[in-house]
């Protein structure tokens, strides 16, 4: 899910490698499964589960997106951790979305009115678009696509692959603000870590000039 790989993580246990994502995965699943037995399978029920995943899913993208340029520009042992768990961090991030994805579609199963007047087919074009971004990037996050794909192909899809879901979570939010002022902080966030690319591939760029 990030612009270069880094391999397994050498260190293992819930919070590292292949553990973390698990962790990330019985978490966001308890956390569906508990909205939805606390207040319905129903609209309500959906929407809240729609909502939740939309913010895991942005802080889990951001974190992958933003983790090499966090340790170029402020290397420390939490910078490190944001670095090697990127793929890990990524693949939370698909299984969130997949997780919100599904919530989506059972508010169109249970109650289309709701989900027409909450949605339109040009957001259904641009975030379906976006989904099939997510599924390239999540199938393509293991060693053996790199080795399938070769490391220039594999770079190139997960860098256009990132930029294209990070301008998806801002036209998504941005579109949303004349309604409720609170997305702009999404908005914000990841503009925020657009910009930290930015420095981080700059200052890295001047380390490697002759």
């Amino acid at each position: 899910m990030t612009a270069t790989t880094t391999g397994t993580p050498a260190k293992t246990g819930w919070a590292e490698g292949w553990g973390l994502f698990r962790t990330l995965t019985l978490a966001l699943s308890a956390m569906a499964l508990g909205f939805l037995f606390a207040i319905g399978w129903d609209t309500e029920g959906y929407r809240m589960v729609i909502r939740a995943t939309a913010r895991t899913s942005l802080v889990l993208f951001l974190a992958a997106f933003a983790a090499s340029a966090a340790f170029k520009l402020w290397p420390g042992s939490f910078t490190r951790w944001l670095r090697r768990n990127r793929r890990q961090l990524g693949l939370g991030f698909a299984m969130s979305h997949f997780i919100h994805a599904l919530a989506i579609i059972a508010l169109w199963r249970t109650d289309p009115s709701t989900f027409w007047l909450l949605s339109n087919p040009r957001s259904i074009a641009t975030g379906g678009a976006a989904y099939v971004f997510i599924a390239l990037l999540a199938a393509t996050s293991f060693d053996r696509m790199v080795k399938l794909l070769g490391p220039r192909l594999w770079s190139r899809l997960h860098w256009w692959g990132a930029w294209i879901v990070a301008l998806s979570f801002i036209f998504t939010n941005g579109k949303r603000i004349p309604v409720s002022g609170w997305y702009a902080l999404p908005v914000t966030l990841v503009i925020a870590v657009i910009v930290l690319r930015v420095v981080g591939g700059r200052k890295q760029r001047r380390a490697a000039a002759p």
